[in-house]
């Protein structure tokens, strides 16, 4: 849903000044323990979207002209209008947040541009992106992987906010095009701390306010990850209550639409999927993608999605399901998603969920049929 967007004319001016010019310019183990005091989490922080005014011109002649509405260049990774252009050149941040039944409920979720839901040992983790959007806090924040330089690098020298991982995994980290910006690297200003509401490891937090502050400018800004359609196209593919996804280690979840609302609600198994201020896990698309799993150079325990190359995809938007393939020629590349039929899948400008999943994880809920109705797969 398009947001409408109110600004006085000294500030519209400002945001395209500076947007023209912008555009003219053109598995591991846990890291170290560590000992941070428990603070207050402060609730996650929302963009406000505002709308374009036009201010009266003082004309000795009727004037007959009519002004086209201006348009405001689009946050990459969600298609949506930018509210702020200062965003814009900031970098994008992901978060490895736990998905343990320990660190329920999570903090940030709603918050992230993109969420890549993984495979891990026996579990799912989340690679939550940000750049839109920030959350304070986001957690809880854990270990990253090998699969999340393929998954980060088009992204542009992203900042990756984890826990740390096995000297293998931080080694290849540190030599990737990811920014480090775990507990040990961040240091102090970072933002880290520990919750008193969880037992370690479920319990480190940080705020994305902070991490920001402290990367130096060694960030890079990001590139589209997936095509938008206008909001002004109709979903054309056919309508769907919604799909069953059961990943690794049982790790059960499905995702209902919601008419009212106009987007996709999540549960884990039975249960709404909330974060800890009570908002319910919610998005504009869901992409599935089938991917094969290796075993990770880092870890003979870990699973690692392969990326690249191609494969199955499924994706939900505005209430209605199309299958066909999605395809990335090397981890610099973006999505790209073809339906069946050969035409491109456009998304729904706004949030996206990406669950990576292995051959046979997912269930389709045919429309008229309740989530219940259908078994997991």
């Amino acid at each position: 849903m398009k947001p409408t967007v109110t600004l006085k004319p000294t500030r519209l001016v400002a945001i395209v000044v500076s947007v023209s010019s912008v555009l003219a310019a053109c598995g591991g183990g846990e890291g170290a323990t560590i000992t941070v005091a428990a603070e207050t989490a402060p609730s996650s922080s929302v963009v406000e979207s505002t709308s374009p005014v036009t201010s009266p011109t003082a004309s000795t002649t009727p004037d007959t002209t009519t002004t086209a509405p201006v348009e405001l260049p689009s946050f990459p990774l969600t298609g949506l209008p930018i509210t702020d252009a200062a965003w814009i050149d900031r970098p994008a941040l992901i978060a490895k947040i736990d998905n343990a039944p320990g660190a329920w409920p999570q903090s940030g979720l709603v918050a992230a541009d993109i969420v890549y839901e993984e495979n891990v040992e026996s579990w799912t983790r989340f690679a939550a992106v940000f750049h839109s959007q920030g959350a304070d806090p986001v957690g809880p924040i854990r270990s990253g992987r090998t699969q999340d330089i393929s998954l980060g690098t088009s992204l542009d020298r992203p900042l990756l906010v984890w826990s740390g991982g096995n000297d293998t995994v931080t080694s290849l980290i540190n030599k990737s095009d990811l920014v480090n910006m775990s507990v040990r690297e961040a240091g102090p200003n970072g933002g880290y701390y520990r919750s008193s509401d969880k037992r370690a490891p479920h319990n480190l937090f940080t705020k994305t306010s902070a991490i920001w502050a402290a990367e130096e400018g060694r960030g890079g800004r990001p590139s589209a990850q997936f095509t938008y359609r206008s909001p002004s196209d109709a979903v054309s593919w056919r309508p769907v209550t919604g799909v069953k996804v059961n990943m690794d280690g049982n790790m059960r979840s499905s995702w209902e639409w919601d008419e009212r609302t106009e987007l996709f609600v999540r549960s884990h198994k039975d249960d709404p999927h909330v974060e800890a201020d009570g908002t319910r896990v919610s998005t504009h698309n869901v992409v599935i993608l089938v991917c094969e799993y290796k075993t990770s150079v880092a870890d003979s325990r870990s699973p690692e999605a392969q990326t690249t190359g191609e494969g199955v995809a499924w994706v939900f938007t505005g209430g209605s399901m199309v299958t066909g393939t999605w395809s990335r020629a090397d981890k610099n590349s973006a999505w790209t998603l073809t339906a069946d039929d050969g035409t491109e899948i456009a998304l729904t400008p706004g949030r996206t969920w990406v669950q990576l999943i292995r051959k046979g994880q997912a269930a389709e809920v045919p429309a008229g049929q309740a989530i219940s109705d259908v078994d997991w797969p």
